[in-house]
Protein backbone atom coordinates (compact mmCIF):
# COMPACT_ATOMS: atom_id res chain seq x y z
CA UNK A 1 0.00 0.00 0.00
CA UNK A 2 2.93 2.53 1.23
CA UNK A 3 4.71 1.49 -1.95
CA UNK A 4 1.53 2.23 -4.43
CA UNK A 5 0.97 5.76 -2.55
CA UNK A 6 4.46 6.49 -3.61
CA UNK A 7 3.60 5.85 -7.22
CA UNK A 8 0.59 7.68 -7.15
CA UNK A 9 2.51 10.85 -5.27
CA UNK A 10 4.57 10.64 -7.62
CA UNK A 11 2.53 10.57 -11.24
CA UNK A 12 0.74 13.51 -9.15
CA UNK A 13 3.44 15.58 -8.96
CA UNK A 14 4.74 14.71 -12.77
CA UNK A 15 0.93 16.32 -13.71
CA UNK A 16 1.05 19.16 -11.17
CA UNK A 17 4.37 20.61 -13.01
CA UNK A 18 2.67 20.13 -16.35
CA UNK A 19 -0.30 22.05 -15.18
CA UNK A 20 1.39 24.89 -13.85
CA UNK A 21 3.55 25.29 -17.23
CA UNK A 22 -0.26 25.34 -19.06
CA UNK A 23 -2.48 28.47 -19.26
CA UNK A 24 -5.96 28.61 -18.33
CA UNK A 25 -7.67 26.74 -20.68
CA UNK A 26 -4.89 24.26 -20.71
CA UNK A 27 -5.41 23.71 -16.78
CA UNK A 28 -9.09 23.57 -17.39
CA UNK A 29 -8.51 20.74 -19.73
CA UNK A 30 -6.92 19.06 -17.54
CA UNK A 31 -9.14 19.51 -14.70
CA UNK A 32 -12.06 18.28 -16.77
CA UNK A 33 -10.66 15.04 -18.35
CA UNK A 34 -8.91 14.45 -14.67
CA UNK A 35 -12.66 14.93 -13.39
CA UNK A 36 -14.13 12.44 -16.21
CA UNK A 37 -11.22 9.75 -15.48
CA UNK A 38 -11.58 9.94 -11.67
CA UNK A 39 -15.34 9.49 -11.83
CA UNK A 40 -15.42 6.83 -14.52
CA UNK A 41 -12.45 5.00 -13.09
CA UNK A 42 -15.22 3.14 -10.73
CA UNK A 43 -17.66 2.51 -13.58
CA UNK A 44 -17.52 4.23 -16.51
CA UNK A 45 -21.01 3.88 -17.82
CA UNK A 46 -22.12 6.50 -15.22
CA UNK A 47 -20.65 9.11 -16.82
CA UNK A 48 -23.48 9.61 -19.14
CA UNK A 49 -25.43 11.11 -15.40
CA UNK A 50 -22.60 13.17 -14.44
CA UNK A 51 -22.80 14.64 -18.02
CA UNK A 52 -26.90 14.46 -18.19
CA UNK A 53 -26.85 16.89 -15.23
CA UNK A 54 -24.30 19.11 -16.61
CA UNK A 55 -25.73 19.89 -19.78
CA UNK A 56 -29.38 20.27 -18.51
CA UNK A 57 -28.15 22.36 -15.51
CA UNK A 58 -25.94 24.37 -17.85
CA UNK A 59 -28.83 25.68 -20.26
CA UNK A 60 -31.13 26.36 -17.74
CA UNK A 61 -28.67 28.67 -15.95
CA UNK A 62 -27.74 30.00 -19.67
CA UNK A 63 -31.59 30.46 -20.48
CA UNK A 64 -32.70 31.78 -17.32
CA UNK A 65 -31.06 35.10 -17.53
CA UNK A 66 -32.27 35.63 -20.73
CA UNK A 67 -36.07 34.75 -20.26
CA UNK A 68 -37.94 37.43 -18.81
CA UNK A 69 -41.40 36.03 -18.62
CA UNK A 70 -41.47 34.76 -14.96
CA UNK A 71 -43.78 31.98 -16.03
CA UNK A 72 -41.28 30.78 -18.42
CA UNK A 73 -38.23 31.12 -15.83
CA UNK A 74 -40.55 28.80 -12.84
CA UNK A 75 -40.75 26.49 -15.82
CA UNK A 76 -37.06 26.45 -16.53
CA UNK A 77 -36.20 25.89 -13.21
CA UNK A 78 -38.50 23.13 -12.01
CA UNK A 79 -37.02 21.28 -15.10
CA UNK A 80 -33.35 21.63 -13.51
CA UNK A 81 -34.79 20.30 -10.23
CA UNK A 82 -37.04 17.58 -11.72
CA UNK A 83 -34.48 15.75 -13.84
CA UNK A 84 -31.69 16.52 -10.78
CA UNK A 85 -34.22 14.75 -8.48
CA UNK A 86 -35.23 12.09 -10.57
CA UNK A 87 -31.45 10.90 -11.25
CA UNK A 88 -31.22 11.04 -7.34
CA UNK A 89 -34.54 9.70 -6.94
CA UNK A 90 -34.55 6.61 -9.01
CA UNK A 91 -30.71 5.39 -8.50
CA UNK A 92 -30.68 6.09 -4.54
CA UNK A 93 -34.39 5.68 -3.44
CA UNK A 94 -36.16 3.66 -5.92
CA UNK A 95 -35.40 0.44 -3.88
CA UNK A 96 -35.97 1.55 -1.02
CA UNK A 97 -39.50 2.75 -1.12
CA UNK A 98 -40.55 -0.33 -3.77
CA UNK A 99 -39.60 -2.59 -0.40
CA UNK A 100 -40.88 -0.42 2.32
CA UNK A 101 -44.22 -0.73 -0.05
CA UNK A 102 -44.11 -4.27 0.07
CA UNK A 103 -43.48 -4.75 3.62
CA UNK A 104 -46.05 -2.22 4.13
CA UNK A 105 -48.95 -4.83 1.71
CA UNK A 106 -47.15 -8.12 3.75
CA UNK A 107 -47.89 -6.78 7.00
CA UNK A 108 -51.37 -5.70 6.06
CA UNK A 109 -52.30 -9.41 4.98
CA UNK A 110 -51.66 -9.08 1.37
CA UNK A 111 -49.10 -10.85 -0.54
CA UNK A 112 -47.25 -8.33 -3.19
CA UNK A 113 -45.58 -9.61 -6.32
CA UNK A 114 -42.80 -6.56 -6.77
CA UNK A 115 -40.40 -6.56 -8.93
CA UNK A 116 -36.73 -7.20 -7.29
CA UNK A 117 -34.75 -3.73 -8.31
CA UNK A 118 -30.71 -4.47 -7.27
CA UNK A 119 -29.80 -0.69 -8.25
CA UNK A 120 -26.18 0.09 -7.83
CA UNK A 121 -25.83 3.82 -6.58
CA UNK A 122 -23.14 5.95 -9.00
CA UNK A 123 -20.93 7.17 -5.87
CA UNK A 124 -20.90 10.71 -4.85
CA UNK A 125 -24.18 11.33 -7.00
CA UNK A 126 -25.34 13.15 -4.21
CA UNK A 127 -22.82 15.53 -3.68
CA UNK A 128 -22.76 16.56 -7.64
CA UNK A 129 -26.10 16.26 -7.58
CA UNK A 130 -27.03 19.19 -4.98
CA UNK A 131 -23.71 21.20 -6.59
CA UNK A 132 -25.33 21.24 -9.75
CA UNK A 133 -29.10 21.95 -8.23
CA UNK A 134 -27.55 25.00 -6.46
CA UNK A 135 -26.00 26.36 -9.47
CA UNK A 136 -29.34 26.88 -11.32
CA UNK A 137 -31.53 28.08 -8.22
CA UNK A 138 -29.27 30.55 -7.55
CA UNK A 139 -29.32 31.75 -11.36
CA UNK A 140 -32.94 31.82 -11.23
CA UNK A 141 -32.75 33.55 -7.86
CA UNK A 142 -30.39 36.54 -9.38
CA UNK A 143 -27.90 36.29 -6.82
CA UNK A 144 -25.00 34.70 -9.05
CA UNK A 145 -24.16 34.69 -12.82
CA UNK A 146 -24.14 31.42 -15.26
CA UNK A 147 -21.28 30.22 -16.23
CA UNK A 148 -19.16 31.69 -19.27
CA UNK A 149 -19.37 28.81 -20.89
CA UNK A 150 -20.44 24.70 -20.79
CA UNK A 151 -16.75 23.70 -21.04
CA UNK A 152 -16.17 26.06 -17.70
CA UNK A 153 -19.65 24.75 -16.17
CA UNK A 154 -18.18 21.37 -16.87
CA UNK A 155 -15.10 21.75 -15.09
CA UNK A 156 -17.28 23.09 -12.35
CA UNK A 157 -19.12 20.11 -11.91
CA UNK A 158 -16.53 17.50 -12.30
CA UNK A 159 -13.84 18.90 -10.11
CA UNK A 160 -12.26 15.86 -9.30
CA UNK A 161 -10.76 16.81 -5.71
CA UNK A 162 -14.20 17.05 -4.26
CA UNK A 163 -16.05 15.53 -7.03
CA UNK A 164 -17.35 12.28 -4.88
CA UNK A 165 -17.19 13.48 -1.53
CA UNK A 166 -17.60 17.08 -1.25
CA UNK A 167 -17.21 19.71 -0.07
CA UNK A 168 -20.20 20.84 -1.70
CA UNK A 169 -19.24 23.96 -3.32
CA UNK A 170 -21.06 27.20 -4.10
CA UNK A 171 -21.22 28.70 -7.49
CA UNK A 172 -19.89 31.95 -6.50
CA UNK A 173 -16.55 30.35 -4.31
CA UNK A 174 -15.57 27.78 -7.45
CA UNK A 175 -16.75 29.01 -10.40
CA UNK A 176 -14.86 32.39 -10.61
CA UNK A 177 -11.93 29.92 -9.66
CA UNK A 178 -12.39 28.11 -12.87
CA UNK A 179 -12.79 30.92 -14.96
CA UNK A 180 -10.57 33.37 -14.07
CA UNK A 181 -6.58 32.63 -14.24
CA UNK A 182 -5.01 31.31 -11.52
CA UNK A 183 -1.18 31.77 -10.53
CA UNK A 184 0.86 29.84 -7.99
CA UNK A 185 1.44 31.86 -4.57
CA UNK A 186 3.39 31.80 -1.98
CA UNK A 187 2.24 30.00 0.99
CA UNK A 188 0.13 27.51 -1.32
CA UNK A 189 2.94 24.37 -0.80
CA UNK A 190 2.78 24.54 2.79
CA UNK A 191 -0.44 24.78 3.03
CA UNK A 192 -1.28 21.74 0.98
CA UNK A 193 1.20 19.77 2.24
CA UNK A 194 -0.11 20.51 5.87
CA UNK A 195 -3.78 19.35 4.75
CA UNK A 196 -2.75 16.87 3.10
CA UNK A 197 -0.71 15.10 5.45
CA UNK A 198 -3.52 15.51 8.25
CA UNK A 199 -6.20 14.44 6.22
CA UNK A 200 -3.65 10.89 5.50
CA UNK A 201 -3.82 10.54 8.93
CA UNK A 202 -7.13 10.89 9.55
CA UNK A 203 -8.14 8.31 7.19
CA UNK A 204 -5.21 5.85 7.29
CA UNK A 205 -4.61 6.10 10.84
CA UNK A 206 -7.84 6.47 12.22
CA UNK A 207 -11.06 6.08 10.30
CA UNK A 208 -9.12 2.70 8.92
CA UNK A 209 -7.63 1.49 12.38
CA UNK A 210 -10.98 2.15 14.40
CA UNK A 211 -13.03 -0.02 11.31
CA UNK A 212 -12.20 -3.34 12.76
CA UNK A 213 -13.45 -2.25 16.06
CA UNK A 214 -15.92 -0.86 14.65
CA UNK A 215 -17.52 -3.76 12.82
CA UNK A 216 -16.46 -6.26 15.57
CA UNK A 217 -18.95 -4.69 17.80
CA UNK A 218 -21.98 -4.28 15.21
CA UNK A 219 -21.22 -7.09 13.80
CA UNK A 220 -21.81 -8.68 17.03
CA UNK A 221 -25.84 -9.84 18.18
CA UNK A 222 -26.80 -6.78 20.61
CA UNK A 223 -27.83 -9.88 23.29
CA UNK A 224 -23.93 -10.59 23.12
CA UNK A 225 -22.65 -6.72 24.37
CA UNK A 226 -22.82 -5.18 27.54
CA UNK A 227 -22.81 -1.38 28.16
CA UNK A 228 -19.22 -0.57 27.82
CA UNK A 229 -19.00 -2.50 24.57
CA UNK A 230 -21.57 -0.71 23.28
CA UNK A 231 -20.07 2.58 24.24
CA UNK A 232 -16.49 1.96 22.84
CA UNK A 233 -18.46 0.59 19.58
CA UNK A 234 -20.25 4.15 19.38
CA UNK A 235 -17.34 6.64 20.16
CA UNK A 236 -14.91 4.28 18.05
CA UNK A 237 -17.19 4.92 15.02
CA UNK A 238 -17.59 8.69 16.11
CA UNK A 239 -13.96 9.27 15.59
CA UNK A 240 -13.96 6.69 12.09
CA UNK A 241 -16.57 8.80 10.78
CA UNK A 242 -15.08 12.24 11.56
CA UNK A 243 -11.65 10.82 10.67
CA UNK A 244 -12.67 8.72 7.24
CA UNK A 245 -14.79 12.00 6.03
CA UNK A 246 -12.94 14.96 7.26
CA UNK A 247 -9.66 13.25 6.08
CA UNK A 248 -11.32 13.24 3.04
CA UNK A 249 -12.07 16.93 3.04
CA UNK A 250 -8.75 17.90 4.44
CA UNK A 251 -6.71 15.88 1.44
CA UNK A 252 -9.54 17.66 -1.03
CA UNK A 253 -8.31 21.21 0.43
CA UNK A 254 -4.36 20.01 0.31
CA UNK A 255 -4.48 18.97 -3.45
CA UNK A 256 -6.54 22.01 -4.41
CA UNK A 257 -4.43 24.15 -3.15
CA UNK A 258 -1.44 22.55 -5.37
CA UNK A 259 -3.94 23.62 -8.15
CA UNK A 260 -4.18 26.82 -7.22
CA UNK A 261 -7.80 26.85 -5.72
CA UNK A 262 -9.73 27.56 -2.58
CA UNK A 263 -12.15 25.45 -0.78
CA UNK A 264 -13.69 26.05 1.85
CA UNK A 265 -13.85 24.27 5.50
CA UNK A 266 -16.33 21.23 5.89
CA UNK A 267 -15.05 20.67 9.45
CA UNK A 268 -14.53 22.98 12.24
CA UNK A 269 -13.24 19.98 15.38
CA UNK A 270 -17.34 19.69 15.75
CA UNK A 271 -16.58 17.72 18.47
CA UNK A 272 -15.87 20.48 20.60
CA UNK A 273 -19.64 21.83 19.88
CA UNK A 274 -21.73 23.03 22.90
CA UNK A 275 -25.26 22.75 21.11
CA UNK A 276 -26.57 21.02 18.31
CA UNK A 277 -26.55 24.31 16.04
CA UNK A 278 -22.55 24.79 16.76
CA UNK A 279 -22.46 21.05 15.95
CA UNK A 280 -24.11 21.72 12.58
CA UNK A 281 -22.16 25.05 11.98
CA UNK A 282 -19.06 22.33 12.60
CA UNK A 283 -19.97 19.32 11.33
CA UNK A 284 -20.17 18.88 7.44
CA UNK A 285 -20.78 22.35 7.05
CA UNK A 286 -21.23 22.59 3.11
CA UNK A 287 -24.63 20.26 3.26
CA UNK A 288 -26.11 22.13 6.25
CA UNK A 289 -25.53 25.24 4.86
CA UNK A 290 -27.01 23.77 1.68
CA UNK A 291 -30.04 22.55 3.96
CA UNK A 292 -30.25 26.30 5.48
CA UNK A 293 -30.45 27.89 2.48
CA UNK A 294 -32.09 25.79 -0.22
CA UNK A 295 -34.74 23.89 1.90
CA UNK A 296 -34.87 25.59 5.75
CA UNK A 297 -35.15 29.19 4.88
CA UNK A 298 -38.13 28.28 1.98
CA UNK A 299 -39.72 26.39 4.38
CA UNK A 300 -40.26 29.98 6.53
CA UNK A 301 -37.11 29.51 8.42
CA UNK A 302 -37.80 30.81 11.87
CA UNK A 303 -39.79 33.45 10.77
CA UNK A 304 -43.47 32.14 11.40
CA UNK A 305 -43.09 31.66 14.85
CA UNK A 306 -41.50 29.12 17.41
CA UNK A 307 -44.02 25.86 16.16
CA UNK A 308 -43.87 26.32 12.58
CA UNK A 309 -39.93 26.74 12.61
CA UNK A 310 -39.89 23.59 15.24
CA UNK A 311 -41.60 21.63 12.47
CA UNK A 312 -38.83 23.71 9.60
CA UNK A 313 -36.29 21.95 11.80
CA UNK A 314 -37.42 18.64 12.01
CA UNK A 315 -38.50 18.34 8.18
CA UNK A 316 -35.09 19.85 7.27
CA UNK A 317 -33.53 17.22 9.54
CA UNK A 318 -35.27 14.48 8.13
CA UNK A 319 -34.54 15.26 4.80
CA UNK A 320 -31.01 15.70 5.75
CA UNK A 321 -30.92 12.19 7.08
CA UNK A 322 -32.98 11.09 3.57
CA UNK A 323 -30.27 12.52 1.90
CA UNK A 324 -27.40 10.26 3.61
CA UNK A 325 -29.31 6.96 2.40
CA UNK A 326 -32.18 4.70 1.49
CA UNK A 327 -32.12 3.23 4.91
CA UNK A 328 -34.95 4.20 7.94
CA UNK A 329 -32.04 4.15 9.83
CA UNK A 330 -30.66 7.33 8.65
CA UNK A 331 -33.92 8.81 8.46
CA UNK A 332 -34.50 8.17 12.55
CA UNK A 333 -30.76 9.90 12.45
CA UNK A 334 -31.87 12.95 10.74
CA UNK A 335 -35.28 12.89 13.07
CA UNK A 336 -32.90 12.60 16.24
CA UNK A 337 -30.90 15.75 15.46
CA UNK A 338 -34.23 17.72 14.29
CA UNK A 339 -35.26 16.87 17.64
CA UNK A 340 -32.17 17.86 19.25
CA UNK A 341 -32.24 21.23 17.78
CA UNK A 342 -35.81 21.78 18.85
CA UNK A 343 -34.83 20.23 22.51
CA UNK A 344 -32.21 22.63 23.01
CA UNK A 345 -34.48 25.87 21.12
CA UNK A 346 -36.85 25.54 24.16
CA UNK A 347 -33.79 25.16 26.46
CA UNK A 348 -32.65 28.43 25.55
CA UNK A 349 -30.15 28.79 22.79
CA UNK A 350 -28.43 31.79 24.33
CA UNK A 351 -27.26 29.40 27.13
CA UNK A 352 -25.04 27.82 24.69
CA UNK A 353 -24.01 30.83 22.77
CA UNK A 354 -22.39 33.11 25.57
CA UNK A 355 -19.03 31.58 26.84
CA UNK A 356 -19.57 29.11 29.51
CA UNK A 357 -18.87 30.60 32.90
CA UNK A 358 -15.57 28.36 33.32
CA UNK A 359 -14.02 25.62 31.77
CA UNK A 360 -15.43 23.24 33.54
CA UNK A 361 -18.66 24.16 32.43
CA UNK A 362 -17.67 24.60 29.07
CA UNK A 363 -16.15 20.71 29.04
CA UNK A 364 -19.49 19.21 30.41
CA UNK A 365 -21.85 21.32 27.94
CA UNK A 366 -19.22 19.13 25.10
CA UNK A 367 -19.26 15.94 26.61
CA UNK A 368 -23.19 16.36 26.58
CA UNK A 369 -23.59 17.10 23.21
CA UNK A 370 -20.55 14.45 22.18
CA UNK A 371 -22.75 11.58 23.75
CA UNK A 372 -25.82 12.92 22.27
CA UNK A 373 -24.57 13.02 18.72
CA UNK A 374 -23.19 9.66 19.68
CA UNK A 375 -26.79 8.28 20.18
CA UNK A 376 -27.92 9.20 16.70
CA UNK A 377 -24.24 7.75 14.96
CA UNK A 378 -25.83 4.40 16.66
CA UNK A 379 -28.38 4.77 14.39
CA UNK A 380 -26.57 5.77 11.35
CA UNK A 381 -24.05 2.89 11.25
CA UNK A 382 -26.51 0.14 12.71
CA UNK A 383 -28.25 -1.80 9.75
CA UNK A 384 -31.43 -1.38 11.00
CA UNK A 385 -33.26 0.35 13.23
CA UNK A 386 -33.98 -3.15 15.12
CA UNK A 387 -30.48 -3.46 15.79
CA UNK A 388 -29.92 0.20 16.69
CA UNK A 389 -32.57 0.03 19.84
CA UNK A 390 -31.22 -3.65 20.73
CA UNK A 391 -27.62 -1.96 21.19
CA UNK A 392 -29.86 0.62 22.54
CA UNK A 393 -30.87 -2.39 25.28
CA UNK A 394 -27.46 -3.51 25.51
CA UNK A 395 -26.49 -0.50 27.71
CA UNK A 396 -28.77 -2.29 30.64
CA UNK A 397 -26.50 -5.11 30.31
CA UNK A 398 -24.08 -3.64 32.62
CA UNK A 399 -20.64 -2.00 32.07
CA UNK A 400 -18.35 -4.85 32.97
CA UNK A 401 -14.55 -3.98 31.29
CA UNK A 402 -13.86 -7.53 29.24
CA UNK A 403 -10.93 -8.09 27.44
CA UNK A 404 -12.20 -6.74 24.24
CA UNK A 405 -13.22 -3.61 25.45
CA UNK A 406 -10.04 -3.08 27.33
CA UNK A 407 -8.05 -3.44 23.85
CA UNK A 408 -10.55 -2.15 21.84
CA UNK A 409 -10.48 1.55 23.89
CA UNK A 410 -6.82 1.28 24.46
CA UNK A 411 -6.47 0.86 20.40
CA UNK A 412 -9.11 4.00 19.99
CA UNK A 413 -7.23 6.07 22.74
CA UNK A 414 -3.71 5.52 21.07
CA UNK A 415 -5.07 6.68 17.48
CA UNK A 416 -7.31 9.50 19.04
CA UNK A 417 -5.82 11.11 21.79
CA UNK A 418 -2.75 13.02 19.78
CA UNK A 419 -5.25 14.24 17.25
CA UNK A 420 -7.93 15.07 19.64
CA UNK A 421 -4.90 16.90 22.15
CA UNK A 422 -3.82 18.91 18.28
CA UNK A 423 -7.37 20.20 17.77
CA UNK A 424 -7.97 21.36 20.95
CA UNK A 425 -5.13 23.49 20.58
CA UNK A 426 -6.36 24.58 17.36
CA UNK A 427 -9.95 25.29 18.91
CA UNK A 428 -8.98 27.54 21.65
CA UNK A 429 -6.38 29.70 19.44
CA UNK A 430 -9.38 29.58 16.41
CA UNK A 431 -6.70 29.18 13.88
CA UNK A 432 -7.64 26.10 11.40
CA UNK A 433 -3.97 26.58 10.26
CA UNK A 434 -2.13 27.24 13.36
CA UNK A 435 0.72 25.05 12.82
CA UNK A 436 2.09 27.17 9.96
CA UNK A 437 2.74 30.48 11.82
CA UNK A 438 4.39 28.70 14.41
CA UNK A 439 8.27 27.81 14.37
CA UNK A 440 9.61 25.47 12.05
CA UNK A 441 10.40 23.03 14.27
CA UNK A 442 7.00 22.56 15.10
CA UNK A 443 6.04 22.15 11.88
CA UNK A 444 8.70 19.14 11.42
CA UNK A 445 7.79 17.34 14.66
CA UNK A 446 4.17 17.72 13.69
CA UNK A 447 4.91 16.44 10.01
CA UNK A 448 7.35 13.78 11.36
CA UNK A 449 4.92 12.54 13.65
CA UNK A 450 2.02 12.53 10.93
CA UNK A 451 4.36 10.53 8.16
CA UNK A 452 5.58 8.49 10.88
CA UNK A 453 2.17 6.96 12.08
CA UNK A 454 1.38 6.31 8.65
CA UNK A 455 4.28 4.35 7.79
CA UNK A 456 4.39 2.31 11.32
CA UNK A 457 0.96 1.39 11.53
CA UNK A 458 -0.51 1.33 8.48
CA UNK A 459 -4.53 -0.40 8.65
CA UNK A 460 -4.63 -4.29 8.38
CA UNK A 461 -7.00 -3.91 5.48
CA UNK A 462 -7.53 -0.76 3.65
CA UNK A 463 -11.28 0.50 3.72
CA UNK A 464 -13.17 3.02 1.17
CA UNK A 465 -14.33 6.50 2.02
CA UNK A 466 -17.60 6.28 3.83
CA UNK A 467 -19.22 9.15 2.13
CA UNK A 468 -18.26 7.41 -1.21
CA UNK A 469 -21.79 5.79 -0.97
CA UNK A 470 -23.45 8.95 -0.66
Amino acid sequence: MIFNSFIFWGFFAVVLLLYWRLPLKGQNQLLLVAGYIFYGYWDWRYLFLLGASTIVDYYVGYFLVRLDDPHKRKQLITVSILVNLSFLGFFKYCGFFVDSFAELLTALGFQPNLPVLNIVLPIGISFYTFQSMAYTIDVYRGVTKPAASLFNFATYVSYFPQLVAGPIERVHRLLPQIENERRYRQGDFAEGLYHILLGLFKKVIIADNLAPIVNRIFDTPAADLNGTEVLIGVWAFAFQIYGDFSGYSSIAQGVSKWLGIDLSYNFRMPYFSRSPSEFWQRWHISLSTWLRDYLYIPLGGNRRGPTRTYINLFLTMLLGGLWHGANWTFIAWGAWHGLLLIAYRLLGTETFEKPARNLGIELLQMAVMFNLVCIGWLFFRAETIHQAFAMIGALGHGFAVTEFASYAATLVAFFVAPLFVYEWVVYRRRDMTLVLSQPAWHRVALYGYLAAMVVIFPPLTQQIFIYFQF
